[in-house]
């Protein structure tokens, strides 16, 4: 049994040379494919550098519409139909809801009564007083009496006079049984319905237009001193970045006296903004250096984020990174950079690593 253990331990070394060998020699053969397979890639490269970027403080706010309307009625008395519903658009004039007549028409009718009477009392009046002013000419009766006739008449005509005015009232309040948008606009919200008792200052519908919004925030003191009006600041919406007509339009000359912060509000005009959206107003408080590199650099593979550094070599290596903020074409790089390294900024899709890169 010793010499096979002999044996086997001889015969161990050698198969093991021999493997050695033969791996030694797939290496060498992999290195030279390799070699033989790298590609080349023609890509723009670009030279990273810091660059001045603002630092901003946030404020929360509120998209508002700059027209926006309580609609009332200016009447007492029952809502008698509501012709539009929340979210209708509306033109100014456009009639919007009634209230019932009923008590207002029983109003003009005895303010037409009230007038026929004023009416006929004046006539008999003139007739007294024609009568007396023949009369007083032929000396038949006093000054006195016909002084008492004048009087007499020109009570019944100041008396018919109110009482036509009194007809216009009533007339006039008839108009306002039914009320009519202000505003061109959308109703927002409905506040009363059909039956409901309608009553001076208290709103039935709201009505505003979409067309004009704006963001309102408050912001303290400092951050106050550092606006003006027409600046333009960045507004961000639901995530989404907006600066475009995102400017001061009205800054509050005193603070609220319960917060101390002043009310700024800003113009805003960008597609499919609704009053009530929260917004975050980016107001610029300094300056910071950063690495931020073109939107087209930055890739996701197999879910790591990352781009691509071209060494000396012109050799693509993909490197992990961290970004932060995107603004106008650019990504902020958080980690994962040097100032002076060269990343591959156009046709990145097509490379991969090891690629050499031609430019």
């Amino acid at each position: 049994m010793f010499p096979v253990a002999l044996i086997k331990f001889r015969v161990a070394p050698l198969v093991l040379a021999v493997s050695l060998g033969v791996a030694g020699c797939g290496d060498a053969e992999q290195s030279k494919t390799a070699a033989a397979v790298q590609r080349s890639v023609q890509a723009q490269i670009s030279l990273i550098q810091p660059v001045e970027a603002d630092v901003t403080s946030a404020t929360t706010g509120s998209v508002v519409a700059l027209e926006s309307v309580k609609v009332a009625s200016r009447l007492m008395g029952y809502i008698k139909d509501i012709a539009v519903a929340e979210g209708q658009s509306v033109k100014q004039g456009q009639r919007l809801f009634s209230i019932d007549p009923l008590d207002i028409e029983g109003a003009v009718e005895q303010a037409r009564l009230g007038l026929r009477q004023a009416d006929d009392a004046m006539k008999d009046a003139k007739a007294d007083f024609d009568r007396f002013e023949n009369l007083y000419k032929d000396e038949v009766v006093s000054r006195q009496q016909f002084e008492k006739m004048k009087l007499n008449y020109d009570m019944a005509v100041s008396g018919a006079a109110q009482a036509r005015a009194g007809l216009g009232t009533a007339q006039g309040q008839m108009r306002y049984a039914t009320v009519t948008s202000p505003i061109n606009g959308v109703v927002t919200q409905k506040l009363a319905n059909e039956g409901d008792i309608a009553a001076p200052g208290h709103p039935v519908l709201m009505v505003e237009n979409p067309s004009r919004l704006q963001v309102q925030t408050a912001v303290s003191e400092t951050l106050y001193r550092s606006l003006r009006l027409g600046q333009t600041l960045q507004v961000e919406l639901d995530g989404q970045a907006l600066s475009i007509g995102a400017k001061v339009a009205n800054l509050s000359p005193a603070a609220d006296p319960m917060t101390h912060t002043y009310t700024v509000k800003l113009d805003i005009a960008a597609p499919g903004l609704k009053s009530g959206m929260f917004a975050r107003v980016l107001i610029p408080t300094g300056k910071r250096s950063l690495l931020a590199v073109p939107e087209a650099a930055v890739l996701d593979r197999a879910g790591i984020v990352g781009v691509f550094v071209v060494d000396a070599q012109n050799v693509a290596q993909y490197r992990m990174v961290r970004t932060g903020k995107t603004e106008s074409g650019l990504v902020e790089v958080l980690s994962g950079l040097n100032p002076g390294e060269r990343v591959v900024t156009g046709n990145a899709q097509a490379v991969n690593n090891g690629d050499k890169i031609s430019g």
